[in-house]
């Protein structure tokens, strides 16, 4: 296998960019990237830090975010598995970008830029669910922001395509490392452990 080891290689593949792809781009969240964000009840999280990479799903009853103004938002980090993973990296090395997505939508808004987390209650206390509230918030600051085309989520027919697939469950994922787990109870007893542990 030939590996493509420099930029003029990689470009010399392709044609230029296209135009459009260019001009898209904002470096403030303007009223319809605002409009989308509203409608976002999902978005991928990625973080780097020492150990690398990080991608994260992130989800809410509502907007997944919260748009504070033009330059900054701010993500509710709700009740999770608490490995702590993108929160870690935040404190390292706050480079940060989102992907959100809303069902039955083409498009993705992408949003590059920086983040740092804070524990301050006059920022947590105002995120509410059930009259509990996260232990931090992520506060974005947007670098660029731009739709990512429709043609990853044509291609893959994401909100088309018949599912109906036999995939592994996430109990049988934790046997296949650990032969003792007992992943019939653990896959039976999620929907409604979770439940309790939303928030």
């Amino acid at each position: 296998m030939t590996q493509i080891t420099s930029i003029d290689q990689l470009e010399a593949l392709y044609d230029a960019a296209v135009s459009a792809s260019l001009d898209k781009v904002v470096r403030r969240i303007t009223p319809l990237y605002a409009k989308w964000l509203e409608a976002a009840r999902f978005c991928v999280v990625t973080t780097v830090g020492p150990e690398g990479t990080d991608g994260s799903p992130r989800g809410d009853t509502g907007p997944v975010v919260r748009v504070v103004d033009d330059t900054t938002l701010h993500l509710p980090d709700w009740r999770g598995n608490n490995r702590l993973d993108s929160l870690r990296n935040i404190v390292r090395d706050g480079r940060i970008s989102l992907m959100f997505m809303v069902p039955g939508a083409s498009n993705v808004i992408r949003i590059n830029g920086t983040a740092i987390l804070t524990a301050d209650p006059a920022v947590t206390q105002t995120f509410d669910q059930r009259g509990t509230h996260p232990k931090s918030v992520i506060v974005v600051t947007v670098g660029e922001a731009y739709f990512q085309c429709a043609k990853a989520i044509m291609r893959s027919e994401l909100w088309t395509a018949d599912q109906d697939v036999d995939l592994p469950t996430a109990g049988q994922m934790i046997k296949e490392q650990k032969a003792e787990f007992d992943a019939r109870s653990y896959d039976d007893g999620y929907a409604e452990y979770a439940k309790t542990r939303m928030w």
